[in-house]
């Protein structure tokens, strides 16, 4: 068996508890104890003039190799073009994309230290998984340095439409990057549309059936691989909850209301002012639920050196002290705004207390906390899902309540009929979404992945048309 490789930006170190790690590292781990193999990234630590040496150690069947990045690379790398430019242009935030020929420059640095620390370290079968923005040019890098062996992609975040991709200077050399590559993954059929059409439409790339492209000399595919969580352990986690000290705090908070509940990082892309704006229309519209239903918004801060965050994070203090004072009586505040994070535990027990599920991203690649929510219900008095058609979880999730997150009266009315919605619908609507959530778990979402990488091109079909013919021959 062909040893796996998977590299990403940041990698998780071996000590790091589950609950703490999240389930895509906690998957990534599982894959490599099984098979064994090498997982490397940056270490989080950063030197002027960085060795292109890593730290390499061992911890079970896994070898680790961490690498030290020069600073003021990894600003331009890290901040400046992957969370400066791609992360806005993916998310549609065309206003808040910021693109210097320094960063793009910075960027590419990375990635080719990256590739010359990772060379010394493969074996010629590898099979190697690259993991997210930050490291789209990796293959092309590897492939200058000889390396002929199979590597994957997978892009955890939205792909955009070519009319939104074309305002990227750079947007033809990531593509060409991306060809470097034997399978690119991506989280929904619409993302693999998006690229496939700028593909044959901007940069003359020939498309045949089953997603597989030639551009130039470069044969690959493209296939939407929609990420699952880790469901029977947020079950357990959930039916553990039952009767913990959380949950009595939390039961006890409540009084007997209804509770609505939202979990996100603290980034302009997840919808919270619009989120906070409807709650406030549905007290103001729907006056029968005032001092029945609590909302409570967990946003653990994200980049908060930077300018956009720092302002958002104002905004929504100003909005939630707007509602919680124009509403609030002296035993209820509305809205519960938290700035932290918590324990895998403690959020299975407060999904499943809550009657409603907010997830209202303005544009997300899948939305774990979606399907969380769903996996931690008690599946004989459910709650409801509240989904925002731009995440992309919203193509499995068809139990949800689908809503527009730019229409903030749409949102409150949609709160009304989930707090309304009878046992019956609750469950029709639960089971359907549990069916999704159980049958495309992360597990089954990253051996699906490997084994297609391992057998990448071999079903790609034949004959090439004349003009790729001639570049083989």
């Amino acid at each position: 068996m062909a040893r796996l490789v998977i590299v990403s930006n940041r990698v998780t170190s071996p000590k790091e508890r589950a609950a703490k790690a999240g389930g895509l590292a906690v998957a990534l781990r599982e894959a490599l104890g099984k098979r064994g193999g090498l997982w490397f990234g940056w270490s989080g630590e950063t030197e002027v003039g960085a060795s292109a040496e890593p730290k390499v150690f061992r911890s079970g069947r896994i070898t680790y190799g961490l690498l030290t990045l020069d600073p003021e690379d990894q600003r331009a790398h890290y901040a400046g073009y992957a969370n400066g430019t791609l992360w806005p242009l993916c998310h549609y935030r065309l206003g808040l994309v910021s693109f210097r020929r320094a960063d793009w420059e910075g960027y590419r640095r990375v990635n080719e230290h990256f590739a010359r620390a990772l060379l010394p370290m493969l074996k010629p079968d590898d099979i190697i998984w690259v993991h997210d923005y930050h490291l789209i040019p990796l293959a092309s890098e590897l492939r200058k340095l000889g390396f002929e062996g199979r590597i994957g992609y997978f892009h955890h975040i939205p792909w955009p439409t070519p009319a939104v991709y074309l305002s990227l200077p750079s947007h033809a050399a990531l593509v060409q990057d991306l060809s470097q590559y034997d399978l690119v993954g991506l989280q929904t059929e619409s993302d693999v549309r998006a690229l496939l059409t700028y593909i044959s439409s901007e940069v003359r790339g020939w498309l045949a059936p089953g997603g597989f492209v030639t551009l130039g000399p470069r044969r690959f595919r493209v296939a939407a691989y929609p990420i699952g969580i880790d469901a029977e352990a947020f079950v357990e986690d959930a039916r553990a909850a039952v009767g913990s000290e959380e949950m009595k705090r939390l039961h006890a908070s409540l009084a007997g209301r209804a509770l609505a509940v939202g979990v996100d990082r603290l980034d302009y892309s997840k919808g919270l002012p619009n989120k906070f704006a409807a709650f406030g229309e549905l007290l103001k519209s729907w006056p029968e639920h005032r001092s029945t239903v609590t909302m409570m918004q967990i946003a653990p801060v994200s980049r908060g050196e930077v300018a956009e965050y720092r302002s958002l994070r104002r905004e929504l203090e100003e909005l939630a002290g707007s509602i919680n004072g124009e509403y609030a009586e002296f035993d209820w505040v509305p809205l519960r705004y938290l700035n932290r994070p918590f324990q895998r535990a403690t959020l299975a027990a407060i999904y499943r207390t809550a009657r409603i599920g907010l997830v209202t991203p303005l544009r997300d690649g899948m939305n774990l906390v979606a399907k969380e929510y769903v996996a931690a219900q008690d599946p004989k008095d459910p709650g409801v899902l509240v989904l925002s058609r731009f995440a992309g979880a919203v193509d499995e999730m068809s139990g949800a309540l689908i809503i527009n997150p730019y229409d903030v009266e749409g949102m409150a009315e949609a709160l009304h009929t989930a707090l309304l919605m009878p046992l019956e619908e609750r469950r029709e609507r639960w089971r359907a979404n549990m069916d999704k959530v159980e049958s495309n778990t992360i597990h089954h979402w990253c051996e699906h992945f490997i084994s297609e990488l391992a057998t990448a091109n071999e079903t790609a079909p034949d004959p090439l048309p004349p003009q790729y013919q001639a570049s083989r021959a």
